[in-house]
């Protein structure tokens, strides 16, 4: 059986060091792209910057990895419900929640490592987020409804992104907002040619969603994932900001 690579270690590792690593942990060449670091905090900031949710709001974090943007939207939002497929993610989230410091190791060269930690970003509280594992193409009605969804880099790696795609404007209230992000990296590792975009992603995004929400907002946001010292995942996701109709 083929075994997800969001469920080992080596990738919870990068993850938590992508979420939570400073700067200079990450990336300490000064040549380097220094603008697509902070991933995770930026796509919460530049929703807030361009979007007007409510006090107290409601916020959903779909394909939440291990947690960073779900405490970035509990700076704004009065409850977060933080959601992911792995099990592995979700683990290392709630107990960066619970108030764990979670060692992860830290690549330099072939099998050397440093070990660094994760915590809680300061200021955030707890007890306005929660975690569960679950699958962004069944998600539950029991989930209620919501003012902001964010989905951060989701589309491309699920199996049937038209399910997920469908389920949204049940999700978001009226006036609710929708952030998307996607590296529009379609692979049939993840995803079935026959379910990838006939043309481009963000046309693919209309065709579904127009309609029950109208497109206020496309930008790109760079991104930087660090595999070892010598050598970086650089990538520009498309973002996109949507309003859930009146009606």
């Amino acid at each position: 059986m083929k075994v997800n690579p969001y469920e080992t270690r080596k990738l919870v590792d990068e993850y938590l060091l992508f979420h939570y690593g400073a700067d200079d942990e990450i990336l300490s060449w000064e040549s380097g792209p220094r603008n697509a670091l902070g991933f995770p905090v930026r796509s919460v900031t530049e929703t807030f910057a361009w979007s007007s949710v409510p006090p107290g709001a409601r916020a959903l974090d779909v394909g939440c990895a291990v947690g960073r943007s779900s405490f970035e939207l509990a700076r704004h939002c009065g409850e977060v419900v933080g959601i992911d497929f792995s099990e592995a993610f979700v683990s290392a989230a709630e107990a960066i929640r619970a108030g764990e410091r979670l060692d992860y190791r830290r690549f330099e060269e072939a099998s050397t490592f440093s070990t660094l930690t994760a915590v809680r970003p300061e200021d955030v509280d707890p007890g306005r987020v929660s975690f569960q594992r679950g699958d962004a193409m069944e998600l539950e009605t029991s989930l209620g409804s919501f003012d902001l969804v964010h989905a951060a880099n989701l589309l491309c790696r699920l199996p049937e992104p038209e399910r997920f795609l469908r389920r949204l404007p049940a999700l978001l209230r009226p006036s609710g907002q929708l952030v998307l992000t996607t590296p529009c990296t379609w692979l049939e590792e993840f995803t079935p040619v026959s379910n990838w975009p006939e043309g481009s992603t963000l046309g693919f995004l209309k065709q579904h969603l127009e309609g029950p929400f109208v497109l206020r907002r496309v930008f790109d946001m760079p991104f930087l994932i660090r595999e070892h010292a010598r050598k970086f995942q650089w990538t520009v996701a498309q973002a996109s900001l949507w309003e859930r109709s009146a009606f």
